[in-house]
């Protein structure tokens, strides 16, 4: 059972594609971070005071979800040698990694799982939202304009996924939410009021929603006023609007799941329905 009280600290979701490093964690109490990894991935949510693993297809049953986590007792910076001194000192030895020391591995109640085996990197998040989280896009804490809107897609039952990286053309790119319908896709972006005002990101935000959009993605942006004042009134009906112009949410059935913006209404059982 998880403890009901809310220890400080930050949760930190880690990914684990190798049933090797699964068993030094379980065995050995330990888990391993490069240096840049968490510099590019963690900055201002460093060190985490838990850790939680989301397992990959190679673990079967397992795959696709967190089923295990642990609290982190402390963290070192170490090289590679350090932690594999039986293996060559080649280039590799030298790099630089920090090394969590754990406590004993404890089985969550209920996995939270990715509806769409999805691909994930780290996912750095608070205590309160790891204990309530359901699925993987419950854990994401990115901002509250996000967190509003991602309220919203639950509530009508609408399949999105947080921060779902995609490659075009070369070029890496982090959706606020895609949305995967039968006939397209859709990148739904939460603005707030500085990203409007940095004329730095113009040139990048233009490249990046060419691309998208030449690769088949439909782009909707709205800002930190429309969300917040004009969320049920315009921003959902605009996105329920488009899901539905795509042929309707897909999930893997012969027609896609027309949304309706008022969820009494009746309509397909949605995706969050067991």
């Amino acid at each position: 059972m998880l403890p009901k009280a809310s220890p400080d600290g930050e949760v930190l979701v880690a990914i684990v594609n190798n049933p090797l490093d699964f068993a030094v964690a379980r065995d050995r109490h330990w888990y391993r971070i490069p240096v840049s990894s968490a510099e590019k991935w963690l900055k201002g949510r460093w060190p985490p005071r838990w850790i939680a693993f989301y397992q990959t297809k190679i673990f079967g049953q397992e795959a696709f979800a967190i089923n295990y986590y642990s609290q982190v007792v402390a963290v070192r910076e170490v090289y590679r040698w350090q932690l594999f001194p039986d293996q060559p000192r080649d280039e590799k030895a030298g790099r630089r990694y920090y090394q969590l020391l754990l406590g004993p591995l404890q089985r969550l109640p209920e996995p939270i799982v990715s509806r769409r085996r999805r691909r994930i990197v780290f996912i750095p998040t608070t205590w309160r939202r790891f204990i309530r989280a359901r699925e993987i896009n419950d854990l994401y804490d990115e901002s509250p304009l996000e967190d509003r809107l991602w309220q919203e897609l639950k509530r009508l039952g609408i399949p999105a996924e947080r921060q779902e990286f995609v490659r075009v053309k070369g070029r890496n790119y982090a959706l606020d939410f895609a949305v995967y319908c039968a006939s397209g896709k859709l990148d739904v972006e939460t603005d707030g009021d500085l990203w409007h005002t940095d004329p730095r990101r113009v040139p990048l935000d233009n490249l990046r929603d060419n691309d998208l959009e030449t690769s088949g993605w439909k782009l909707l942006r709205f800002n930190t006023h429309q969300v917040k004042e004009q969320l049920s009134g315009y921003c959902v009906p605009t996105i329920v609007e488009v899901i539905n112009s795509l042929g309707g949410v897909d999930e893997g059935q012969a027609v896609g799941r027309r949304v309706h913006p008022d969820p009494a209404a009746p309509s397909q059982p949605p995706l969050f329905d067991d």
